[in-house]
């Protein structure tokens, strides 16, 4: 895909986790020391990379993935690229997979182990390689569970695109490194208070704190604008994966051009969707469903 070739729907690539989610629905998480059992189980699809990159395709963007699976990983990457997303750079390396144990409660709450797997042995010389079809005006998205984040992103914005930091896992160092390449950084309320308690204010055109219940605020830091948006009241069933589809969405309307309060409205429908329904990359809603949604409000 060269420049000249760019989609009407904008293009958003993904460096990012590839997971197994291995979820367990519980009555209530357990306490220290306690065993429960579970009333069901699933195995999905997940990971903080493969849930953007799904919930950007679903919203309307091109969409390319940049990572990696491990010899157990076929299934991953068929249900990436079933889901619409263009699973050309990612890469099959040695040992297993990411994956991750999802505990879920009966009331939504959940707990989450994860082992990176693949995800952390990415290889350089492929990213370099994928990248450098990336243009102006495309987007990166970006989270922190995989290696070569800084210069994946050094790249993308020596070619004119724009960087969306996703900071999570929350990590001090890692969010430093990559701060000089972000254009917006992505973090939920408890993210934004480890950030003001160890780096103090960052320079950084745009941030997008979320909120869960109370919405989300976008604030541009070059012009002093806030935008706030407001939570849809919905029953709760399960929240895995409800950030990473809100941050799919909102940079993809973004990379389609659309303005941010309606990139947050169209963000924070899909989110609220999301959490009527199990699981994580399964529950992501279509663009259609989402204008539905909205149309019902």
């Amino acid at each position: 895909m060269r420049p000249s070739e760019r989609a009407e729907a904008g293009r958003v690539w993904c460096l990012g986790s590839i997971n197994a989610d291995h979820i367990y629905r519980l009555a209530q998480l357990p306490r220290k020391g306690e065993t429960v059992a579970a009333l069901s189980c699933r195995t999905m699809l997940g990971g903080k990379g493969a849930n953007q990159s799904i919930a950007a395709a679903r919203a309307g963007a091109e969409v390319r993935h940049l990572g990696a699976v491990g010899q157990d990983g076929a299934w991953l990457r068929a249900a990436l690229a079933a889901s619409g997303v263009d699973t050309g750079a990612v890469a099959k390396e040695d040992g297993v997979s990411g994956h991750a144990l999802v505990l879920v409660s009966e009331a939504g709450e959940k707990a989450i182990v994860i082992h990176p797997g693949a995800n952390r042995r990415l290889d350089q010389a492929k990213i370099t390689d994928a990248l450098a079809e990336i243009a102006p005006e495309d987007w990166l998205l970006l989270q922190n569970e995989t290696n070569l984040q800084v210069e994946a992103a050094r790249l993308a914005r020596a070619a004119g695109a724009l960087v969306a930091y996703s900071a999570a896992p929350f990590e001090t160092g890692a969010l430093r490194a990559v701060l000089p390449f972000v254009t917006l950084l992505i973090l939920n309320a408890v993210e934004a208070a480890q950030l003001e308690s160890t780096l103090g204010p960052v320079e950084v055109p745009q941030m997008l704190v979320t909120r869960d219940a109370e919405g989300a605020v976008w604030h541009d830091r070059k012009t002093g604008e806030t935008v706030p948006v407001p939570a849809f009241s919905v029953p709760v069933r399960d929240t895995t994966g409800a950030g990473d589809c809100f941050a799919g969405y909102v940079v993809a309307a973004l990379a389609m051009g659309r303005p941010v309060s309606e990139a947050l409205r169209l963000a924070s429908a899909a989110a609220a969707l999301q959490v009527t329904r199990d699981g994580a990359s399964e529950a992501i809603p279509t663009m259609a469903e989402t204008r539905a949604f909205l149309a019902q409000e």
